[in-house]
């Protein structure tokens, strides 16, 4: 009788997962292949970046950020002098190009995170008709080349554009032009500088080429965590009379904020890298110089050292994001961890 009991448990028990190759051989085989393969295409391609950064020295790598003026009272042939100008001007678009790239991303980032997280919690939250579609329009950038997606914008809003009569000719400030000029003209006391006309060509058209590039990544890091939590703790926060933006703050914020900033962290990261839609809207101006398009024209004009300079930042930055990724990455899975322990008390 017992021993047909414990058939009959072992018959009701569901199955568990198949267990790992138990074979030291094959465990070995398969460590090696991937670490062989990261070390090749990873590990090598970084490690190199730097060491063709500094292949020339450290005041090589500076002098491509900061030009050091010549001595007090030293006389300077007309080949130096225009050799010392070249340089400056060299390091003035690259951190003209580092200044563009910052603030690209401190517009596209916010943008994204409004974005992602209405996204996600229309996705999640909600049932209604067209939702697989809006998740696959969510997902349409992963699909789509980043060329053709800045070719699409130029076919949009360049002068021969769908929209290219309104776009061309739409004249607008440059945010960070804006500067304090007083009271003395106007009883405004702000002034912009600058200004530009038109969209493409003008890192507007940056902006709107990152955007579409970079916005799935918050919300397609919210969406699996919050599907998984479900409606029932903001539900039971409604029903005891808090408001949606209270809920929000208090409930559905806190739920999510890791795999919040590991969204906030990948799209940083696209935006500072992306290349290929930016390239197209840009113009090849220089003005219009983000990081990656610095390195591609420090590298046409066979400056090498300059263009692996510029790039071991970006390198640098990616080494930033892959360690907090992993930071987040177990704080996401101690959230995890601590929603299943929670529902299975329930």
């Amino acid at each position: 009788m017992a021993e047909a009991l414990a058939a009959q448990t072992q018959k009701t028990e569901a199955p568990g997962p198949p267990p790992p190759p138990g074979h030291p051989f094959i465990r070995r085989v398969m460590i090696a292949t991937t670490v062989t393969f990261l070390t090749l295409f990873i590990v090598i391609p970084v490690v190199n970046v730097f060491a063709q950064a500094l292949s020339k020295g450290v005041d090589a790598y500076i002098s491509v950020l900061h030009v050091a003026r010549p001595p007090e009272g030293a006389r300077l042939s007309p080949a130096e002098r225009r050799k010392l100008a070249a340089e400056r001007g060299q390091a003035e678009k690259t951190w003209s190009s580092i200044r563009l790239t910052a603030a690209i991303a401190a517009i596209v980032v916010p943008l994204n995170i409004v974005f992602g997280l209405a996204a996600a919690w229309s996705v999640t939250k909600f049932r209604f008709k067209g939702r697989s579609f809006l998740v696959a329009l969510i997902d349409l950038p992963f699909s789509v080349s980043p060329v053709i997606a800045g070719l699409i914008f130029v076919l949009l809003l360049g002068r021969s554009g769908v929209l290219g009569a309104w776009a061309s000719n739409w004249a607008w400030p440059d945010p960070f032009s804006l500067h304090w000029r007083g009271f003395a003209r106007d009883w405004w006391p702000l002034a912009f500088t600058r200004s530009y006309t038109g969209i493409i060509f003008t890192p507007l058209a940056i902006v709107l080429a990152s955007i579409f590039v970079t916005f799935p990544f918050v919300a397609r890091s919210l969406i699996p965590l919050m599907e998984a939590q479900g409606s029932d703790e903001e539900v039971a926060a409604l029903s005891l009379g808090a408001s949606g933006w209270r809920t929000f703050r208090k409930v559905t914020l806190p739920n999510v904020k890791w795999a919040l900033l590991y969204g906030v962290i990948l799209c940083t990261a696209r935006v500072f890298g992306e290349f290929g839609a930016v390239s197209v809207v840009s113009g090849h101006i220089d003005s219009n110089d983000t990081m990656p398009l610095r390195v591609e024209k420090l590298w046409n004009e066979y400056n090498n050292q300059a263009a692996f300079s510029v790039a071991s930042l970006l390198a640098f930055l990616a080494v930033i994001t892959l360690i907090v990724q992993t930071i987040v990455e177990r704080q996401t899975g101690k959230s995890e961890t601590y929603q299943v322990e929670k529902e299975g008390m329930r």
